[in-house]
């Protein structure tokens, strides 16, 4: 299991960016949360197989073509108290 921290810049806040990134990290089963920026970017904690992250971002990218500008990612250890994934404000 591995564990990293996503931020996502460009148009994504009100656009429905935190429900479809839940939905696709609960497809590849990830534990984490997401959450808005105040700087206007999205930051999301994932935990899981490298595997099932890399395809949960990839899947979130193809669903806002146009919005993510950019994706920075790095690596953090895992933390046993994300056992589900989660939307926080």
């Amino acid at each position: 299991m591995v564990a990293k921290q996503i931020v996502f810049t460009g148009h994504v806040q009100g656009v429905g960016f935190r429900f479809t990134a839940h939905r696709m990290a609960n497809r590849h089963q990830l534990a984490g949360f997401v959450r808005n920026l105040r700087d206007g970017s999205v930051e999301m904690v994932a935990q899981g197989s490298a595997g099932d992250i890399d395809d949960c971002i990839g899947d979130i990218k193809e669903s806002f073509p146009g919005y993510v500008r950019e994706v920075f990612i790095n690596d953090i250890p895992p933390d046993p108290k994300y056992t589900i994934f989660k939307i926080t404000f």
